[in-house]
């Protein structure tokens, strides 16, 4: 199984609406792809410098079906979210193998 873990530092202004974009729309679409088995959304508990990270985690079957989500799909997903939160945040992604 893979664990595709985009962790992503915000804006303090933005924390709420973001927060709520994840849950209302952004992660269902992702869902909705049908790329993926399940998500979670976390909080970094231990900051620095009191900044604000989540980590959007999806988990699916093979890297082949995530390399092939992230042609097909991801592309709007993130294009979308630019819309609506450019330049006040600031995504990384790492694709993990989960091992147990």
């Amino acid at each position: 199984m893979i664990l595709y873990n985009v962790t992503s530092s915000l804006d303090p202004e933005i924390e709420d609406q973001w927060v709520a974009y994840m849950r209302d729309t952004h992660m269902p679409e992702v869902m909705e792809t049908g790329f993926f088995l399940k998500s979670q959304l976390c909080r970094l508990l231990n900051e620095e410098d009191n900044g604000i990270t989540y980590a959007a985690q999806y988990y699916c079957i093979s890297l082949e079906q995530l390399e092939e989500y992230q042609q097909v799909a991801a592309p709007a997903l993130r294009a979308d979210m630019e819309k609506h939160f450019a330049g006040r945040y600031a995504s990384f992604r790492t694709m993990l193998e989960v091992i147990d």
